[in-house]
């Protein structure tokens, strides 16, 4: 806020090292006592500005050294860094990812600065300093360089020969420039990885149209052509699915002069990515796999955890962690991969920098991919990669139109996300809206895979969403027929009385098992993080849930007309190893509700506290009956 004592100043500032910026416009406020001195300084210096700001940082007037955006200079205080690392990171690349590399590096204290050819770049704003310059333009990186500690990536398409000769003089490149040749390069990365034994799909080189027609005849149609270099979201690829199209598909990628290769078609039924972080000791770690949806060969939603069994999930990791040890250097990387119909885990290509399919990280995991990225290239511990949500997902913010009607429609999709529960919408600033163009992400976090899809699907389709009808159960109680709901009520009483999220069904295990086999299996993905089972009788239902669900099962035995419960008690006590399933007394679903929350609260620090709270009423209420027996008598106690 400006003070009535207060007097601003207005300056133009002509910058002839960068001739694409001719001047930058900036505001100083001071006090009236000190403007006369200022503009004193200033009458004796004005005739040498220009040279001034070519001196070094150390030479330079305080005051002229004042940074506006998109000032390039470097600062007065570069001698003085304080936070996580003293090491500047230098970034090529100044687009979305440069800019939460950026966000990620302001909470730790980590300078970072970006080399973008664009002034108003997505990460101008956020940067410690950006300068303006092309990271392919090798005259621009070498002086980009001399302000950097480490340098590293937001994109691999840069000049390698000029980060070899940098490694060469000394300059500390991370990751080293010869994984950024190896990626860059998707035909010699193909290379690389066979040599490394990694699951592929069949690939070749072609050079002319017989090489294509023969790659054609021996791996069959439809035939994948890609570009060797400058291939990103779908760019550089066409499909062939005849022999009679491949004129066509090599002409769309233009022709054999770019460098071709063709891949044999891959049947996959999921698209998977795995983030990978390598710390500079070489330290390895995985974050957890997800499962990518494209549109129009763009990154378009990403779910986390991927919905795939635990060995598919420990197979791609397997893949993922080998053929990031296979490369050199630090920093995050991305493995994209498919899952075949017969459970084939194969690597389609790497990314040796944060990635769309890591997005998510930001709010699921205790260490986003962007954090992890900067503690890995400066040599900091590398942080735990572990989701702390149970499910997730991103839905990237895609042009839908040109111009202020695109801005419009992801305006509107962005208010509606405000009013979603676990939403966080992440918006990249970029100045030009096109089509299909990522101008920012949606991220939904929740108890469950069907709770954040339900959010994401209310997000789409316009639909209001009510917090309150729409909270997942985290409990069902189930039971095989209405007479078992007299007993069963009290458990859903106690899960009410500690605001413990609640189903209740009938699903009978010699009526309707069909219907048993369908609730089991699908509980956990619905979010049911604990089963109550009533039976009377034979008791099937418990033990028969548990050994379809990896869901904690409680059985609570109720009475029947004959044996007086026992039978049923003695039915899901009895279950065979490995089908294991908890049990209370006969028609105690009380304490079965009580389990269950117990259960809960290992994870939920709030429902220990109201335990402990309801153990210490109970307590304090048997203290109030013995203080109340000794007083009255026993005779007046039972007639009062």
């Amino acid at each position: 806020m400006l003070r009535s004592s207060h007097t601003a100043l207005d300056f133009r500032c002509y910058r002839p090292s960068f001739p694409s910026t001719k001047h930058t416009s900036f505001t100083i406020f001071m006090d009236r006592s000190s403007t006369n001195s200022f503009k004193q300084t200033l009458s004796t210096t004005s005739s040498s500005s220009s040279s001034l700001l070519k001196q070094p940082p150390q030479n330079r007037n305080p005051v002229l050294a004042c940074r506006a955006l998109p000032d390039t200079s470097p600062r007065e205080d570069d001698s003085a860094v304080h936070g996580s690392s003293e090491t500047i990171v230098g970034v090529l690349g100044g687009g979305q990812l440069g800019r939460m590399l950026c966000q990620a590096a302001s909470q730790m204290a980590i300078k970072v600065v970006v080399l973008d050819p664009q002034q108003n770049c997505p990460a101008s704003a956020l940067s410690y300093q950006h300068m303006i310059g092309s990271f392919d333009d090798s005259a621009a990186v070498e002086e980009f360089a001399k302000r950097c500690g480490v340098l590293t990536f937001e994109i691999e398409h840069v000049n390698v020969a000029t980060l070899e000769k940098l490694e060469l003089q000394g300059v500390d490149c991370q990751p080293k420039a010869s994984t950024i040749r190896i990626i860059q390069d998707k035909y010699l990365q193909k290379v690389h990885f066979s040599q490394h034994d990694i699951p592929l799909p069949e690939f070749m080189q072609i050079d002319e149209l017989e090489g294509a027609k023969k790659a054609g005849q021996l791996f069959g149609y439809p035939l994948m052509i890609k570009s060797k270099r400058l291939a990103y979201d779908g760019r550089g690829n066409a499909v062939a699915k005849s022999e009679e199209e491949l004129s066509a598909a090599i002409a769309a990628l233009g022709g054999f002069g770019h460098g071709l290769y063709v891949e044999k078609w891959a049947p996959f039924v999921k698209e998977l990515a795995v983030i990978v972080a390598r710390g500079r000791d070489n330290s390895i770690l995985c974050y957890p796999v997800v499962e990518t949806i494209h549109k129009e060969n763009i990154c378009h939603i990403v779910k986390s955890p991927a919905n795939v069994s635990w060995k598919i999930q420990k197979l791609a990791t397997e893949v993922a962690y080998k053929a990031v040890s296979s490369l050199e250097g630090a920093g995050v990387f991305a493995v994209e991969l498919f899952l075949t119909e017969d459970g084939q885990i194969l690597l389609n290509e790497v990314a040796p920098r944060p990635h769309n399919s890591g997005h998510h990280t930001i709010e699921s995991c205790y260490t986003s991919q962007y954090e992890q990225h900067l503690r890995a290239v400066v040599g900091l511990p590398l942080g735990n990669p572990s989701m702390k949500t149970p499910a997730a997902i991103m839905y990237n913010i895609l042009g839908e139109d040109e111009g202020d009607r695109g801005f419009s429609l992801a305006h509107q999709l962005i208010g509606r996300a405000l009013g979603i529960t676990g939403a966080t919408v992440h918006w990249y600033d970029k100045p030009e809206m096109r089509k299909q163009r990522k101008m920012g992400h949606i991220t939904i976090v929740g108890p469950s895979k069907a709770d954040v899809e339900k959010r994401l699907d209310s997000l789409l389709n316009r639909e209001s969403f009510d917090s309150q009808s729409a909270v997942t159960p985290h409990v069902g109680i189930i039971m095989g027929s209405d007479s078992d709901l007299p007993v069963m009520k009290d458990a859903a009483k106690i899960l009410a009385m500690f605001d413990v999220p609640y189903e209740v069904r009938i699903v009978s295990a010699h009526r309707t098992p069909e219907n048993m086999f369908s609730y089991a299996s699908a509980a956990r993905d619905r979010g049911i993080q604990v089963i109550i089972a009533g039976a009377g009788g034979a008791a099937h239902l418990p033990g028969m849930v548990a050994s379809l669900t990896p869901l904690p099962v409680i059985g609570v035995p109720v009475r029947a007309s004959t044996l007086d419960g026992i039978d049923s008690l003695l039915s899901i006590v009895q279950m065979p190893r490995g089908v294991p399933v908890a049990t209370v007394a006969i028609n105690n679903a009380t304490n079965a509700g009580l389990l269950a929350v117990r259960m809960l609260g290992v994870g939920d620090a709030d429902l220990v506290s109201r335990m402990s709270q309801y153990q210490d009423d109970m307590r304090n209420e048997v203290l109030v009956k013995t203080e109340k027996l000794e007083k009255v008598g026993w005779e007046s106690y039972l007639n009062p």
